[in-house]
């Protein structure tokens, strides 16, 4: 398959490739590098992609309507799978406005650019944040989602029903991917793994909010990339039976609390934590827990990396890559 993956030199992004590549795929990957974090880590991420020679890369901002056309006119593929957003739900406080234009506009561009081209098949990235103040667990893809408690929720659920339109339209085959909470090497610095570890790295205190009454799907970065490779690379069924547009959790399916999250870094680092207390943020949730049924059902997904393991796998990354800097 001749692949177009956006945000590919994102976290999930580059992983995805990764695997698309060694699969045999061709993949064509976009990304704005940005500066909402370090774009060093991003450039780096791709330097992991750049010697297959399967793997072209175009730096391009999705929000760009005239320029992400040019592509699709430029070039044939087969599927698209989406994963460049504005990402974070404490920035949407900050910074509405980059939501608006990558999530929103973006997208849309995303979905006229697949609509024009004729895409077979479209997978995009959706989050758990979508179920919002739900406090029905764990969350079902049937559960409804009209209570969003961040602007970033806002914008992942409005792609969903965009793709539901332009389903409905158009015939596009579409399928919405909500990710929990995503962790392993490579990771994004805005993460709860990430801080934690750069913190007590540095001996300087966490923040844990809540007061560490939190639960949260962590899913170790494998995982969640065989669930979305199977479903890209398996033939949608909306093609036959008519249902073109669906959605899937993708998560662990078995909800983890913060504080033993934290006591594994602690060990694997072989290091205690200083922790500070905080209230609830705003726009966050006190706990997601993916129901994996319809995931399993379909595509027989099951993850299968516990938490002791992810998290020593990343801490290992960690002190390769930040080496000249890591006490």
């Amino acid at each position: 398959m001749r692949l177009l993956v956006t945000g590919a030199a994102g976290f999930i992004g580059m992983h995805s490739c990764l695997r698309l590549l060694g699969r045999g795929h061709d993949v064509y990957g976009i990304d704005s590098l940005n500066a909402y974090y370090d774009p060093a880590l991003k450039r780096a991420r791709l330097e992991q992609l750049r010697p297959s020679p399967k793997f072209a890369f175009e730096k391009l901002d999705i929000a760009d309507a005239a320029a992400l056309a040019a592509v699709f006119e430029a070039q044939r593929f087969d599927a698209v799978l989406h994963l460049a957003a504005q990402a974070g739900v404490r920035y949407s406080l900050e910074n509405p406005q980059a939501y608006v234009s990558s999530n929103l506009a973006g997208f849309l561009n995303i979905l006229e650019g697949c609509r024009k081209a004729k895409i077979a098949h479209l997978c995009y990235a959706s989050s758990s944040s979508v179920y919002g103040a739900n406090t029905e667990l764990p969350f079902r893809e049937e559960h409804r989602v009209d209570n969003p408690v961040s602007l970033y929720a806002a914008t992942k659920r409005a792609n969903e029903l965009m793709a539901h339109s332009y389903s409905d339209l158009y015939g596009m085959l579409c399928t919405g991917l909500r990710f929990f909470t995503v962790y392993g090497p490579w990771g994004r610095p805005d993460m709860a793994l990430f801080l934690f570890t750069r913190a007590i790295l540095e001996g300087k205190p966490i923040r844990v909010f809540n007061g560490g009454d939190m639960l949260r799907d962590f899913t170790y970065i494998d995982d969640i990339v065989d669930a979305v490779t199977t479903i890209v690379e398996r033939p949608h069924p909306g093609a036959q039976a008519g249902a073109k547009s669906r959605l899937f959790n993708i998560g662990h399916g078995s909800p983890v609390k913060l504080m033993d999250f934290l006591h594994a870094i602690e060990r694997a680092l072989g290091r205690k934590a200083q922790i500070e207390l905080a209230p609830m943020q705003p726009g966050d949730v006190r706990a997601t827990f993916a129901s994996t049924d319809r995931l399993r059902a379909e595509v027989g997904y099951a993850p299968g990396t516990p938490i002791d393991i992810g998290v020593e796998r990343f801490i290992t990354w960690y002190r390769s890559h930040y080496a000249a800097t890591v006490a």
